[in-house]
């Protein structure tokens, strides 16, 4: 995960007490804190890759677009719901292992290098 930095909310030692009761709770730190808070926890439920996933993309020339991504993410999300930890997932010409719990793209194939290959230590397919 990402570290999320806040500005800490200084207050004036000078202002009396009434002062500090007149001190709005919502204020612009806490929203941008929320936002943070919001994104951080989409970016969470977001697909990665990993480095070894990445590299067989590039060689093996696997190119992605949104929704293809998109409907990774959807096939790990649904492999979630399945109690599935390590997933094969099949989309039209391509295949891509992927660790559940991590929502990481372990690695990626197409229909050329999965002939005669055999997968193992998954415990579901989904065909997205």
């Amino acid at each position: 995960m990402y570290p999320i930095k806040m500005n800490p909310i200084r207050v004036n030692q000078n202002h009396n007490q009434n002062q500090r009761k007149n001190i709005n709770p919502v204020n612009s730190q806490n929203l941008d804190f929320k936002a943070l808070l919001h994104n951080e926890i989409n970016r969470s439920q977001e697909v990665k890759f990993s480095k070894h996933a990445l590299d067989r993309l590039q060689e093996r020339n696997i190119e992605l677009t949104t929704q293809e991504v998109t409907k990774i993410n959807n096939a790990i999300t649904k492999a979630a719901s399945k109690g599935i930890k390590e997933t094969l997932i099949i989309m039209e010409n391509k295949a891509f292992i992927a660790s559940v719990p991590n929502r990481t793209v372990i690695t990626a194939a197409t229909d050329q290098q999965l002939k005669d290959n055999v997968f193992t230590n998954i415990d579901g397919a989904i065909f997205a």
